[in-house]
C-alpha cells in the first residue's frame, strides 16, 4: 500500500516538519521509496523474508495525541536503574513526561530530534541522512521521508559520561494499527566513550509497525557501546536498520537482543573508515510460534590494521523461522585485516527453521579472515548426563538452552542490562530452576 505513504507525505512536508533543507531530503526519498516500492523475495537481501504482512496492510500514521493520553509505568523496562538518563517515546511520539535528563554528565548532551534540528543544526544537518544510505533500501527511504522523532546524542570530545543513555520507545493499544517513523542520531566525536541503551517494548498486544533508523557517527579514538533490546508485542511488526561510520582507532560495539513482535528485521551496517579501529558485533535471537526474525550485518573493512569479531546465537522453537545474513567486506586498500565471525542456532522443534549465511569478500591479499555458521538441536549426550544425575529431561533441555544462549549473553558489558537479559533468558527457558 505505497498509496497510502505518498499521500502521508505531502501532509507531512505540508505541515512543514523540520528545516528547510530537510525537505529536499525528504524529496529525494519518497521519489527512490516510490521507485523502489517495498522489497520482495525477488530482492537478494530479503530472499527469505516476506514484508508482504506490511506491504498489503494499511497502517496510519501516528498523532501526537497518541502519547498524551496517559502515563504508564515504565519502571519494568529500566533495567533496574530509574536514575539513568532517558528519553521515553509513547507511541512514536517524545513523552516528556516519562523522560528524565536531569543528571546528564558534562559533554553529553541528549534532545529529541524535534528539538535538536532547531537547537544544534549544524550537527544534525551534517550527520542526519548522510551516514545511513537509501538508495536501495526501501524502509530507510521511507523513514527518511517521513521521520517524525527520535533521539540525537552528542558526546563531545574526550567526554566520557558514567551512565548511559537510554532510549526506551513503548507502544500501547493506541498504536493499534497505526505506523511510527523513529530516526536517532548518535555523534561520539574524538576520544568519547559512550553507552546508549536503545530498546523497544509494548504494553499489552497490540497490532502496529514501528519503521526505525539510527545513525551513529564514531570518530577517531571514541568508543560506543551501542545495547539494543527489542521485546516488541508478538502482534507487532518492527523493521531497523542502524548504520554507522567509524573513524581512525575507534571501536563500536553493539549487542542485538531480538524476541518480539510477528515479524522482525534487524539491519546492523558499519563501515571502518580509519585505520586501526574494530568493531564487535554480537547477538541473541529467540523467537518460538510463528514468529519471523530477521539479521542483516554488513561489515566493511575500508581502510587497514582493522578488526571485526561477530557472534551471533539464535534460539527457535515452535513453526519460527529465523534468517541470519552476515558479510565481512574488505576493500583493496585494506591491508593486515582480521575479522571472525560466527552463527549459531539452536532449533527446538521439528518444525522451527533457519536460514544462515555469513559471507566474505576480500579484495585485499594480506588478511586474516574467517567465518562460519552450525545449526543443531539440544545434546543428547548432555541431556542423559544430566538425566542420569536425577534431573528430568526437560528441565535438562531448558539448562541447555539457557546456557547456550548465556555464551553470547556474558559479552554485554553493562552489567545491569546483562543481568536482566539473562534473567528473562532464564525465566523463559528454564523455569523451575529460575
Amino acid at each position: 500500500m505505497t498509496v497510502a505513504y505518498l499521500d502521508e507525505f505531502q501532509r507531512v512536508v505540508g505541515n512543514g516538519a523540520g528545516p528547510a533543507w530537510l525537505r529536499n531530503v525528504r524529496h529525494d526519498a519518497i521519489e527512490r521509496f516510490s521507485t523502489l516500492g517495498f522489497p520482495t523475495q525477488k530482492n537478494e537481501d530479503w530472499h527469505f523474508t516476506s514484508v508482504a504482512p506490511i506491504a498489503d496492510a494499511t497502517f496510519r500514521s501516528l498523532a501526537a495525541e497518541s502519547a498524551r493520553h496517559r502515563t504508564p509505568d515504565v519502571t519494568p523496562h529500566l533495567f533496574g536503574h530509574t536514575e539513568w538518563p532517558r528519553l521515553v517515546f509513547l507511541n512514536g511520539r517524545l513523552s516528556p513526561e516519562l523522560s528524565r535528563l536531569t543528571g546528564l554528565s558534562r559533554g553529553m548532551r541528549v534532545l529529541p530530534l524535534t528539538a535538536a534540528w532547531q537547537e544544534m543544526p549544524e550537527l544534525v544537518q551534517s550527520y542526519l541522512a548522510q551516514i545511513a544510505s537509501f538508495d536501495d533500501r526501501s524502509f530507510a527511504a521511507l523513514n527518511t521521508a517521513l521521520m517524525a522523532d527520535g533521539a540525537v546524542v552528542h558526546i563531545a570530545r574526550d567526554a566520557a559520561p558514567e551512565m548511559p543513555i537510554h532510549l526506551l520507545f513503548l507502544s500501547d493499544s493506541h498504536a493499534t494499527d497505526g505506523v511510527a517513523q523513529m530516526r536517532n542520531l548518535v555523534v561520539a566525536e574524538r576520544g568519547s566513550k559512550a553507552t546508549v541503551v536503545e530498546s523497544y517494548a509494548s504494553i499489552g498486544a497490540p497490532r502496529y509497525f514501528n519503521n526505525v533508523v539510527t545513525e551513529m557517527r564514531v570518530e577517531d579514538g571514541a568508543t560506543v557501546n551501542h545495547l539494543r533490546v527489542q521485546r516488541e508485542s508478538p502482534a507487532a511488526f518492527h523493521v531497523s536498520t542502524t548504520e554507522v561510520s567509524q573513524g581512525r582507532d575507534s571501536h563500536f560495539l553493539s549487542f542485538s537482543f531480538a524476541t518480539g513482535a510477528a515479524l522482525s528485521r534487524t539491519n546492523i551496517y558499519t563501515t571502518l573508515d580509519g585505520a586501526g579501529c574494530g568493531a564487535t558485533l554480537n547477538g541473541l535471537y529467540m523467537v518460538d510460534g510463528q514468529q519471523h526474525v530477521d539479521h542483516q550485518t554488513r561489515i566493511e573493512h575500508a581502510k587497514p590494521s582493522c578488526f571485526s569479531r561477530e557472534l551471533y546465537k539464535g534460539i527457535l522453537d515452535g513453526e519460527s523461522h529465523g534468517v541470519f545474513n552476515g558479510k565481512v567486506y574488505v576493500q583493496p586498500e585494506a591491508q593486515k585485516t582480521d575479522g571472525k565471525q560466527t552463527n549459531a542456532n539452536l532449533l527446538l522443534s521439528n518444525r522451527a527453521r533457519i536460514d544462515t549465511k555469513p559471507q566474505l569478500e576480500i579484495f585485499a591479499d594480506d588478511v586474516k579472515c574467517t567465518h562460519g555458521a552450525t545449526v543443531g538441536r539440544p545434546d543428547e549426550t548432555a541431556l542423559f548426563y544430566m538425566k542420569s544425575r536425577g534431573i528430568s529431561r526437560e528441565l535438562a533441555r531448558r539448562l541447555i538452552t539457557y546456557a547456550f544462549a548465556a555464551d553470547v549473553l556474558e559479552t554485554i558489558e553493562l552489567v545491569p542490562v546483562r543481568e536482566q537479559l539473562e534473567a528473562f533468558t532464564l525465566a523463559r527457558f528454564a523455569p523451575a530452576a529460575a
